[in-house]
């Protein structure tokens, strides 16, 4: 034990002289303006980055009745991609592995064994060449692998391995399967990879990445045919956020208003809980209206946007990103539900998705099962994380570099991606 009770004790007192100057109940009735006065449309520098899809509403849908609501689409298919997390071995080179699934419901065994394989590759040395492969086919033709050589870079090595072999297995395998969907296909994330989007914001380094190199550029097309794919087989598409951590929203509201709120979550969590003599009513979902979203990373790919020069054939307004929030108050999460413009222009097909994605979270107490079974077949464990890293290390005659913060916090650090 690192610290002695007295010192929790202290600790927690000094915390507590927060408690009179940040009242949780102000935040709700901030939240509560905003809602009303703001985001019908919201504006920031005299644009319009945010605006209702018809009617700007909250709404409630009765546990455990919706639950057993027939659903509106017969068959569903999730998509995920997993990784080993970025890994840096002492002959200079850092790694990352990323498998893509795809999953149906009802569940289809040829389609659970398809798998994409990527193994992106950084180093510094300038007299090494580590190839740029072709995709190539293992397991009977059942996997799609491919050696990917990222572009050199100063700083972030770590990042660029992660997002590009993330991202291109994710795409690559979307797209490769995209036959097999008959109904909705539902990502496990958003629907364009904002990982990789949200270089522009960190550094300038990767900024100048994102917008002259072509493997970034190619990732992102990849993302614009699969939606260009979607709309033509009129398979509708849609992004499951569990953990998002946008924060334009807020950052917007701040210019109108005292926003106090960490990110776009927090921020519909007060819009949307609701509560009874104190206590946090849980006999309900609770969502929004659907958004049309031009904040942040979502401009890239909307009318005001360029796509990073990705020819759209499609006008560009039907690639915008469309949302709307979701707050489970068993768990007091909230999740962000996205879609193409394209896809939710249509009220019909908008409620319809609506009542899919709610009832399958009110049954499921989290991820529709077709994001949870593509998670599953996707995820790469620990100690596979471990084997693999030690295979792939014994390959190149070389060692994983380890830090001293594994020797403090051992194997979970390891792979925790930090």
């Amino acid at each position: 034990m690192t610290l002695d009770p007295v010192h929790v004790d202290g600790i927690a007192r000094l915390a507590g002289r927060l408690g009179g100057r940040v009242e949780d109940t102000d935040h709700d009735d901030l939240a509560a303006t905003a809602w009303d006065e703001f985001l019908d449309p919201l504006y920031y520098e005299d644009r319009v980055i945010l605006e209702p899809l018809g009617e700007q509403r909250r709404r409630a849908a009765p546990l455990p009745d919706i639950a057993l609501e027939e659903r509106p689409f017969d068959t569903q298919h999730g998509l995920d991609s997993g990784t080993i997390n970025p890994t840096t071995f002492k002959n200079g080179l850092v790694l990352d592995v990323a498998q893509a699934a795809m999953a149906g419901v009802p569940s289809e065994l040829d389609l659970h064994r398809s798998r994409t394989v990527v193994v992106s590759a950084h180093t510094n040395d300038m007299t090494v060449d580590l190839g740029d492969d072709e995709w190539r086919r293992n397991d009977e033709g059942y996997t799609h692998e491919r050696l990917l050589q990222v572009p050199r870079v100063d700083r972030y090595a770590q990042t660029v391995v992660h997002a590009l072999a993330l991202y291109l297995a994710e795409s690559h395998h979307a797209r490769a399967n995209i036959e097999d969907v008959s109904d909705l296909l539902i990502l496990d994330g958003p629907i364009y990879p904002t990982g990789l989007l949200n270089w522009a914001d960190r550094h300038p380094e990767l900024a100048d990445l994102l917008e002259s190199d072509e493997q970034p550029r190619d990732v992102v097309e990849n993302y614009v045919r699969l939606v260009e794919t979607c709309l033509e087989a009129e398979i509708p598409i849609v992004g499951f956020v569990k953990n998002s951590a946008a924060n334009g929203l807020t950052r917007a509201l701040r210019t109108k208003t005292a926003a106090p709120w960490a990110d776009d979550n927090a921020f519909f969590e007060h819009v949307l809980s609701r509560y009874d003599g104190g206590e946090l009513r849980t006999d309900a979902l609770t969502f929004t209206n659907w958004f049309r979203s031009r904040i942040g990373t979502d401009r890239v790919l909307s009318s005001a946007g360029n796509a990073l020069g990705v020819d759209r054939q499609l006008d560009p307004e039907a690639y915008e990103v469309t949302f709307f929030a979701l707050y489970d108050p068993r768990d007091e999460l909230v999740y962000r539900i996205e879609a193409p413009y394209a896809v939710t222009r249509d009220a019909d097909r908008r409620e319809r998705l609506t009542m899919q994605i709610v009832a399958d979270v009110a049954a499921e107490r989290g991820p529709p099962v077709a994001v949870a079974k593509a998670d599953e077949l996707a995820r790469i464990d620990a100690t596979a994380k471990d084997q693999l890293r030690e295979r792939i290390g014994r390959e190149f005659d070389s060692e994983r570099q380890h830090s001293y913060n594994e020797k403090r916090w051992g194997a979970a650090y390891a792979n925790s991606g930090e």
